[in-house]
């Protein structure tokens, strides 16, 4: 219940700090490359490691899928700040400008979307989420930046605006 009047008074603002691009390549010479995926065409690297097998399919998804651009894992140290700890999304996703309604993206991949199942704190940093990406779009005047929890390809489809459909173009 204390999250819950937190989030609703949270309001993030935009400073000029910036990350560097070198955190996408801080610290990878410590992963378990075992776990890394076979060789990718779309992702910003050749090869990424997954932290679930709902990550692995969500990957292959991604890397024959016609309307995505470029995608990324999101290293550990891209963080948003909350309240209750920093916050740390799994992908950022570029679709083809024209294929689906929300050119770029920000997902959580997540088994289950039931709130239930998602432990409170866990819950608490995506509404935050929510409400850190809005104040990016209050002050970006085009190319909004869309961000969600999806258990899917299917899933983030719907929610980009293709329904889910391969190759259907958004109508709205």
């Amino acid at each position: 219940q204390k999250a819950t009047i937190i989030i609703e008074r949270l309001t993030y603002d935009s400073i000029a700090e910036t990350y560097d691009a070198g955190i996408f390549t801080a610290g990878q010479s410590k992963q378990d490359f075992t776990k890394a995926s076979e060789k990718l065409k779309n992702h910003i690297y050749d090869y990424v490691i997954t932290d679930s097998k709902i990550e692995r399919e969500f990957v292959k998804e991604l890397d024959t899928s016609a309307e995505v651009v470029v995608y990324a894992k999101l290293p550990r140290g891209f963080l948003i700040p909350t309240p209750v700890g920093n916050y740390n999304p799994d992908w950022a996703i570029s679709f083809k400008e024209g294929s689906v309604k929300h050119i770029y993206f920000v997902a959580e991949t997540k088994g289950s979307l039931s709130s239930m199942e998602l432990r409170g704190i866990e819950q608490t940093k995506i509404e935050c989420a929510r409400k850190f990406f809005a104040e990016i779009n209050r002050k970006i005047e085009t190319e909004h930046v869309k961000y969600d929890v999806v258990t899917s390809y299917g899933k983030l489809m719907e929610v980009v605006g293709m329904g889910g459909h391969p190759l259907k173009p958004w109508i709205g």
